[in-house]
């Protein structure tokens, strides 16, 4: 029999909606980060830095890039012929088929692929999160405090508090209390969404709970195993985390990458961030361009001006074109004398010459301000714009777009444009 000490089950299965146009075709996971990489990178490379070979990858929502993405799993080591990285979509049972309809849900689809392994522990992750995390230490901890779940939680400012799942401690890290993203906190150390659960307790809580609508870490396996005198612990955390759910907080947690001293350092040799790379030539930057802060992917060719941007691999950008505070990513082209301020641009669109994005004053989006917002310009993936157009502050677009498209070849602050067939 197959006997795995501790096994990860990674929750990739998430729409995004937060992120707008990004994640139209694509599921939050498989969205480009700091120009060479996909948000799935950091966990799946923190599981094999922490010495962790086998992980199941549940998806859902849009797969197709993300399973592309992960193939076999040979970027992180992950092709093993006993363990490795499996992907778990949902499935058609005897009796009926089923969506995972809650992150606790997903884990209880999988159960005859956990017990496959026999482990001692499961660690639940969530594959939408920037960090880098030794598992393996956690494990520690939880094996220490003779725990039966460890929580990992990190301090937040009192004021977000209520966005998380809180835990109160005693002094000796014990949970004494767990509020699911509580209207008034009574503390601000807050769950990661990061799990160890000793595997009896895990099946126990999963498989009592089963019929539960929406089966939810937070909400109902966490106050189960409370609730039944388990032992629960939370081990703090104190490095760089960061839930990139938000446009803002995604191009923030870009922008980070290319301070002076980065928070959070990609360059760091003992702890690698592996990921999928396509065979691309050098990049090349042409006489009489200027690169200030910032990061350029390989295979980019570059013949303007970039600063504080974070470019991706294949993007091409035109003379006389200036690109600030902005992420382009993979294989999009910019045209020549184009004016580009805090955009975002996915990957495979194509700029027109003499285009200005990012001008004007601040209005709010008139569709979606809750997501659109912080004078973001931000256009889809695939989209085609025509040359000489002017784009306003928190604009989206998305789609294949002619000058005859927009009014006067302007399209003023807090617009939003999404082609048929493009979800908002």
């Amino acid at each position: 029999m197959i006997k795995k000490e501790m096994i990860a089950m990674l929750l990739a299965g998430g729409q995004g909606s937060r992120l707008g146009v990004l994640t139209t075709h694509m599921a939050k996971p498989a969205v480009p980060f700091g120009g060479k990489y996909r948000i799935i990178d950091f966990p799946l490379s923190n599981c094999i830095n922490s010495g962790i070979d086998t992980v199941g990858v549940m998806t859902q929502y849009q797969p197709l890039k993300l399973n592309s993405h992960i193939g076999i799993g040979i970027p992180w080591d992950l092709d093993r012929n006993i363990g490795g990285v499996t992907v778990l979509p949902p499935y058609e049972k005897n009796m009926h088929s089923e969506w995972y309809t809650g992150t606790a849900n997903a884990i209880y689809q999988n159960i005859e692929y956990m017990e496959t392994y026999n482990p001692d522990y499961v660690l639940i992750l969530s594959g939408d999160h920037i960090y880098k995390m030794d598992y393996e230490v956690m494990l520690d901890f939880h094996k220490q405090t003779n725990s039966d779940v460890t929580i990992a939680a990190m301090s937040v400012p009192m004021e977000e508090a209520k966005r998380f799942g809180i835990v109160i401690t005693d002094e000796k890290r014990q949970i004494v209390e767990f509020e699911e993203k509580p209207e008034v906190p009574h503390s601000n150390l807050a769950s990661m969404g990061i799990y160890i659960f000793s595997w009896e307790t895990l099946k126990e809580a999963i498989t009592a709970l089963k019929d539960q609508p929406s089966l939810d870490f937070g909400k109902h396996v966490i106050p189960y195993c409370h609730e039944k005198g388990k032992r629960l612990f939370a081990y703090e955390y104190n490095g760089y985390w960061k839930d990139v759910g938000t446009l803002h907080s995604y191009w923030e947690a870009n922008m980070e990458l290319i301070d002076i001293i980065p928070e959070f350092n990609l360059y760091e040799e003992y702890w690698r961030i592996y990921t999928k790379s396509e065979i691309l030539p050098p990049q090349f930057i042409a006489r009489g361009t200027a690169i200030g802060r910032s990061i350029i992917g390989e295979g980019s060719s570059i013949y303007g001006e970039i600063y504080n941007s974070v470019i991706g691999c294949g993007v091409k950008v035109g003379s006389g074109t200036v690109i600030r505070d902005s992420i382009i990513m993979n294989n999009s082209v910019i045209g020549s004398n184009c004016t580009l301020d805090k955009c975002i641009i996915a990957e495979d669109c194509e700029i027109g010459d003499r285009v200005i994005m990012g001008t004007g004053e601040e209005v709010p989006n008139d569709t979606d301000p809750s997501i659109y917002n912080n004078s973001l310009v931000t256009v889809g993936e695939h989209s085609i714009l025509p040359n000489a157009l002017r784009v306003g502050k928190n604009c989206v677009l998305a789609g294949t777009f002619t000058q005859a498209d927009f009014d006067g070849l302007s399209m003023p602050s807090g617009k939003s444009m999404i082609k048929a067939g493009e979800a908002k």
